[in-house]
């Protein structure tokens, strides 16, 4: 597999470097917004748990969810950079804000928070903040790494997550795990995600 040419669609045939299928780099804020709205992205497959989740998804992004953010949500938007730093000095990962499609679809979209390449071979890194000290990785958020690593056809992705308490981070440095590919969850993912797009085409 060569570094040009790596394997990244879901059904292991060649397919165009991910640096290639960028959709917006993150710079322009609207477009990045507009873009996502159109398909299918990270965040909205972590709620793709099954098909109950379709319509309730389909509605809000016609329509728009009203969330605005709260204190959590800007709590971890202060923390990113933070976090990214360490990602990058203890595991090279560079950050990234970039909106990147599918090899086999424009509407599958994802903007996995940082990434490195090492021998042809993608490997991603995605950063959460929490209040609950984790002993497994939440299953919506193992979604939307497994639908990133479809996408931008990574092999693994190290997940970074920083616990606080009341807003203050607990423990000198983040943890972290490897999470490897897993086609089964994958494809389940894409059939429910092209199920989502009929319904927003509908």
């Amino acid at each position: 597999m060569s570094a040009s040419h790596p394997v990244l669609s879901l059904w292991d045939e060649p397919a165009p470097h991910h640096r290639d299928r960028v959709v917006t780099d993150g710079r322009d804020r609207v477009a990045w917004f507009r873009a996502r709205s159109r398909g299918v992205t990270a965040s909205d497959a972590a709620r793709l748990g099954s098909r109950r989740a379709i319509a309730a998804l389909a509605r809000e992004k016609t329509s728009g969810s009203g969330f605005r953010g709260n204190a959590y949500t800007e709590h971890g938007r202060r923390r990113e950079p933070e976090i990214a730093a360490w990602a990058s000095r203890v595991y090279q990962m560079t950050a990234s804000a970039s909106l990147f499609h599918a090899a086999g679809n424009p509407l599958h979209l994802a903007t996995p928070d940082g990434l490195r390449e090492r021998d042809g071979r993608v490997e991603l890194c995605e950063i959460k903040t929490t209040s609950s000290a984790w002993t497994t990785i939440p299953r919506s958020y193992l979604r939307q790494v497994w639908w990133q690593q479809y996408v931008l056809g990574a092999e693994r992705t190290l997940v970074v997550w920083e616990q606080h308490r009341d807003f203050v981070p607990v423990g000198r440095e983040p943890q972290c795990r490897w999470v490897d590919r897993d086609e089964t969850q994958i494809r389940s993912l894409v059939e429910l995600a092209d199920e989502l797009l009929d319904a927003l085409r509908a």
